[in-house]
């Protein structure tokens, strides 16, 4: 009797369970739910007006165009495209990092974006020194940011991989820019030449002494003779002010072209969700294409008028044969690039001749 009442309580217990159960679902079905259903949406609406912000370091002066177009054009296409959750703060001319330091830093977390370019630590970047190479004919800054950019791509190099590339960019072509005119290489013998990365053997193969110094330090050396030009893009005269200390300008188009990089911290990209990541990627492809690529080419036109007009800057074309003595004294270069790369483990010459290829291609 015993065990049956106390089976009977239990059948008891727990048929009053399962009608309080079956009442709350219905409840829950009725719309008076137990929390869980308005928690998810308290969260997805958290997620959907969650922003980010971003810090952005790099050394070009706060009124230049990369300032003024690039950075602050990007930032601003960004935040349209995300519905103002995407916001960029920029640091322009070094408040943040040095131009030297602004890869690592961006590794580091310093910041959350840099933008500054490869040949500032020269060696860094072993494989992207084929973008720079003397004797590699570009036309303008829009065709050698494709060729850099496409060419990243297709090259995949490792040294790149610790942080996410939002894209390259390029000044295409650089010419001497010099306090006394320079119209063959014996005008060119012994003057000391600000230059960086690879243009600093160049310049050596070419009779000149390079000074390694980054762009913002340019100006007052040569205002104080302490170098007596410059080897950059056309741009410079203008918007580094190079135009009120140097007055000749030789074009050369066959002995430089820099690259610049605009890079994500990984683990700053990494954390973002999907959706924002695809925001990144489709502006970033619109915005290279429509303002990054060709960014120097109005510069270089601009900077030239004004340098000649406001300035009375003499330009010196060299004579094809004149040419031709500087681009042969220059061709050893690509030749140590292909054997650097090979000791490094590289495939030299297929780096080369993508370069190469593209550069056709996009002629």
């Amino acid at each position: 009797m015993k065990q049956l009442l106390l089976f009977l309580a239990l059948a008891f217990v727990l048929v009053l369970g399962t009608g309080c159960g079956a009442g709350d679902v219905e409840e829950t079905a009725d719309g008076t739910d137990d929390g869980t259903t308005q928690e998810a949406d308290d969260e997805m609406a958290e997620d959907e007006s969650q922003s980010y912000e971003f810090t952005l370091a790099h050394f070009f002066p706060a009124g230049h165009p990369a300032e003024t177009d690039l950075v602050q054009g990007w930032a601003q296409e960004l935040s349209e495209a995300s519905g103002d959750r995407i916001e960029i703060t920029s640091y322009p001319g070094q408040t943040l990092l040095e131009a030297d330091d602004t890869y690592s830093g961006v590794v580091a977390g310093m910041a959350d974006i840099g933008m500054s370019a490869f040949f500032y630590t020269r060696g860094r970047f072993p494989v992207l020194e084929a973008f720079e190479l003397p004797g590699i004919v570009y036309n303008d800054s829009y065709m050698a940011s494709k060729v850099a950019w496409e060419g990243i791509k297709k090259l995949q190099p490792d040294e790149v991989q610790d942080t996410e590339l939002m894209f390259v960019l390029a000044t295409g072509p650089g010419d001497l820019f010099t306090t006394a005119p320079v119209q063959s290489l014996e005008d060119l013998q012994g003057l000391k030449i600000r230059a960086a990365g690879l243009s600093a053997d160049t310049l050596s193969l070419l009779g000149a002494t390079p000074e390694a110094m980054p762009q913002p330090d340019a100006y007052e050396a040569i205002q104080r003779g302490l170098v007596d030009g410059n080897l950059a893009p056309v741009e410079v005269l203008q918007g580094w002010r190079h135009a009120e200390v140097t007055d000749y300008l030789t074009r050369t188009p066959f002995l430089y072209n820099a690259i610049f990089f605009v890079t994500m911290n990984q683990e700053k990209w990494d954390s973002l969700p999907p959706e924002m990541q695809e925001v990144f990627r489709e502006v970033n492809e619109r915005f290279f294409e429509e303002v990054a690529a060709g960014l120097w080419d109005a510069q270089n036109e601009a900077a030239l008028s004004w340098a000649v007009e406001e300035t009375g800057q003499e330009i010196f074309e060299l004579a094809a044969d004149e040419k031709e003595r500087w681009i042969e004294r220059v061709q050893p270069i690509q030749a140590d690039f292909v054997t650097k790369m090979n000791e490094l483990g590289f495939d030299g010459e297929e780096i080369l001749e993508t370069v190469k290829n593209l550069a056709e291609e996009y002629q």
